[in-house]
């Protein structure tokens, strides 16, 4: 699995939708694999127009949609969450909220 990396967004920045991000990380894989949306979108067994619209970020899609669309990529539901999950938090304000396992020493 290769991804592109991207640069994160300034502090002020505001987060992106879960959409943009989960079609940002189909389109970057499906371009990594040098696929094209037609053979994409025919082996997860959807249309190709939606397949766009999903990575543009123009449609909410459901679980078993995107668990086509990353089975037809070679990638569990899981791996493409986890991928979102890192792009999400690579845009995430930084928050003076310790997050659970974050380790605070006082002074």
């Amino acid at each position: 699995m290769r991804t592109t990396p991207v640069a994160p967004t300034s502090p002020t920045a505001k987060e992106p939708l879960w959409r943009d991000v989960v079609g940002d990380v189909l389109r970057r894989e499906r371009l990594a694999q040098e696929r094209t949306l037609k053979d994409v979108a025919e082996a997860a067994r959807i249309s190709m127009p939606y397949l766009s619209e999903l990575e543009r970020g123009r449609k909410e899609a459901s679980s078993e949609v995107l668990a086509a669309g990353a089975r037809a990529l070679g990638l569990s539901l899981a791996d493409l969450l986890s991928l979102a999950q890192i792009e999400l938090t690579r845009h995430a304000p930084q928050s003076t909220r310790p997050r659970q396992g974050d380790i605070r020493l006082a002074a």
